[in-house]
């Protein structure tokens, strides 16, 4: 009984949001049809206007509770306020009944409809989010297990030969280092996502930042990082204001300049590039690396990517799948789009935030 109770509330929930909507859009019907009536005089215009007016309560409330009420409240108006004879019901003048019975109809039905469809884009939604977890847990599954192999590995060799020279425990305890750096990367983008809640266009807190500025500081990180990479900035004159979560949109840069090294290969110079295109601020990181194999853009920012793309790398966990998501999430997250393209002399990743909140 209780599991009933409980189908009952999801399909016909009451919320006093829902109610005043419903009760506005009824009004708005009515004082347009009669506005309508004192201009024309002629009847026939009420019913459409009606079944609109069920069809937006049908969108803009949860459930069928109000979809229904407002069906039912629309025949009434419809038949008892603007259908001859006026303010009155006579069932008697032929045809009124299956004007009455059709128009219920129509009501019903439209609202119906509506809810099916909402409910066919909810589940497509939630399709997406599950599609998105599996990904992010199969890309993480690959990017965390091969490292921490490598860590244990190296410690172990260590640990066994005490009587390692100090050049060869060097070494190893650099690829540690490399390695544990990599994971570290990796729960920063875990928890990129985890900031932005499960919605990929979830809301986010932005507030107005000099883009200038943020390419700055993430150029000095980058090149302690990789000394041997040349990074040539290119910015506007004036100064650039843009809307942005900065902490998420360093993420996506680092995520940008790391992957061009990594993937790129043969990369020894990166273009960071930013750009006034109308409303939007425009940044985009291209190298001059190996490109991106063309069988692998329809799906570069979806999560999909298998680790073919990287296979050939000496350690074999350089995936930029998680990397490439996280960056597209972000993104849209903003209101923004990204992009890429094999360029000329290498790769060109870019997206573009809006200017205004």
């Amino acid at each position: 009984m209780s599991s009933q109770k409980k189908q009952l509330r999801r399909l016909f929930p009451f919320s006093w949001r829902d109610l005043f909507v419903s009760v506005a859009i009824l009004f708005l019907a009515a004082i347009l049809c009669i506005f309508l009536q004192q201009l024309d005089g002629r009847e026939g215009f009420a019913s459409p206007i009606f079944v609109l007016a069920v069809l937006l309560i049908s969108h803009l409330t949860t459930g069928y509770l109000f979809g229904l009420l407002s069906s039912a409240a629309g025949v009434v108006c419809v038949n008892f306020i603007f259908t001859y004879p006026f303010w009155e019901v006579d069932f008697s003048i032929t045809g009124y009944p299956i004007t009455f019975l059709s128009f219920l109809a129509v009501s019903v039905i439209t609202c119906a409809l509506t809810n099916q469809v909402r409910g066919q884009q909810q589940l497509r939604a939630e399709n997406e989010k599950e599609k998105m977890r599996a990904n992010l847990l199969r890309s993480v599954s690959h990017d965390i297990r091969t490292p921490l192999t490598s860590i244990v590995g190296s410690t172990s060799a260590i640990l066994e030969n005490p009587d390692l020279p100090v050049e060869e425990q060097k070494e190893l305890l650099e690829d540690v280092r490399d390695e544990a750096q990599w994971l570290i990367r990796v729960v920063e983008n875990l928890l990129s996502i985890t900031r932005m809640g499960n919605n990929q266009t979830a809301r986010i807190e932005k507030t107005a930042e000099a883009a200038e500025e943020i390419l700055g500081d993430l150029v000095a990180k980058f090149r302690r990082r990789f000394p041997d990479v040349q990074v040539i900035v290119e910015v506007p004159d004036e100064l650039l204001i843009v809307p942005m979560d900065p902490i998420l949109i360093i993420q996506v840069l680092s995520n940008l300049l790391e992957n061009a090294v990594i993937h790129g290969h043969s990369t020894t110079t990166i273009r960071i590039l930013l750009q006034k295109q109308g409303n939007f601020a425009r940044f985009a990181v291209i190298d001059n690396g190996d490109g991106i194999p063309e069988k692998t853009l329809p799906t570069l920012f979806d999560g999909a990517l298998t680790h073919t793309v990287s296979t050939s790398s000496v350690d074999g966990k350089r995936n930029m799948g998680l990397g490439l998501s996280v960056c597209n999430a972000i993104v849209r997250a903003h209101g923004g789009t990204m992009e890429a393209r094999t360029s000329a002399d290498g790769a060109e990743f870019s997206f573009s935030l809006p200017l205004t909140f």
